[in-house]
């Protein structure tokens, strides 16, 4: 089975890219092929500023490796760095409704949100369907949030097979694997966690700068004596999700008892974090003091993925019957 799922360099990573996706990276690079990419190409939409984008690039693929993934057992590269993405990206646009681009939530959000109304942010999923149908992925971890650009993609793969594969199938349909206790991580606001919002927590932060962001996560005015109800409190969600098993059933227990004020769940929180990230930060430290070791995995990843998609590049040229 192949695994496949790319990651956006629009910024540093925080814990909702963790829970959402990296962690499910790391547990599933074990299974027989797995591929993950640095997605720049997408982040143009975003980002406009040529050096920051490199240097998110440069963050991101070290974030990767520092929070577990291995070269050795996955391949990991930039999407850039294999041109076949783009050609694909143009071979699937011509068999793709406007229609089915016009409904995508995730575009509507995002103009809704203030960024411009460009072809690229539009046809985003197109260029997303690229990145899966070119390495005949079965297996996509996505967010809840991507699950509509996955359905796109199949529908994108199933349209180009029935015009051009009807003797035989040019691309495989791949299955979404999403961790439902996951799905929405809240923010400091209460919100889902996203940096359209401003609201999420760095897993490379400082300790002092991860435990003072956590100090601004937005709660209620329910005085410490008075019992909380804990499934309806995001910062108690968010705790849940990083503290031990039994400090868990200690702060749920005294939520609904009474007698714990948010101050206090808070610094837990802040120590939680720190603690589950700190062998992380000491592997990332070793990685950028060795920024030949990263080229080195980059070009690695870039031979092997570019080995993958020409093939399946080929297969789609020729269906369509160029060369």
């Amino acid at each position: 089975m192949r695994i496949l799922s790319g990651i956006q360099p629009s910024g540093a990573l925080h814990i909702g890219n963790y829970l959402g996706a990296i962690r499910q990276y790391v547990a599933l690079q074990d299974a027989d092929d797995a591929y993950y990419f640095v997605a720049d190409l997408h982040a143009l939409t975003s980002v406009r500023d040529a050096a920051l984008l490199r240097q998110y690039v440069s963050d991101v693929l070290i974030d990767l490796l520092a929070l577990g993934l291995d070269p050795e057992r996955a391949v990991l590269f930039v999407q850039s760095d294999v041109p076949e993405t783009v050609e694909l990206s143009w071979l699937l646009t011509s068999v793709t409704p406007m229609g089915w681009l016009e409904k995508c939530v995730s575009y509507k959000e995002k103009v809704q949100q203030g960024l411009p109304a460009e072809h690229g942010l539009f046809a985003y999923p197109v260029l997303q369907a690229a990145d899966i149908l070119l390495y005949d992925a079965d297996l996509v971890p996505v967010g809840r949030d991507q699950k509509q650009h996955l359905e796109i993609t199949r529908d994108v793969a199933e349209r180009f097979n029935n015009v051009y594969g009807k003797k035989k199938p040019v691309f495989r349909l791949p299955e979404p694997y999403i961790l439902d206790s996951v799905a929405v991580v809240p923010g400091l606001d209460g919100r889902k966690m996203s940096k359209s919002y401003g609201n999420t927590i760095e897993i490379f932060d400082e300790p002092a700068a991860i435990r003072k962001k956590v100090k601004k996560f937005v709660t209620d005015s329910t005085p410490v004596e008075a019992p909380k109800d804990p499934d309806a409190d995001p910062l108690f969600g968010l705790f849940k999700l990083f503290a031990a098993k039994a400090d868990v059933a200690e702060v749920e227990r005294r939520y609904r008892e009474g007698g714990i004020g948010y101050g206090e769940v808070k610094t837990r929180l802040g120590e939680a974090l720190v603690a589950t990230f700190a062998e992380a930060r000491e592997r990332r430290a070793e990685w950028v003091a060795h920024p030949e070791r990263v080229a080195a995995v980059r070009a690695a990843g870039a031979e092997k993925a570019r080995a993958t998609a020409r093939a399946v590049l080929d297969r789609a040229r020729a269906a369509c019957g160029l060369g």
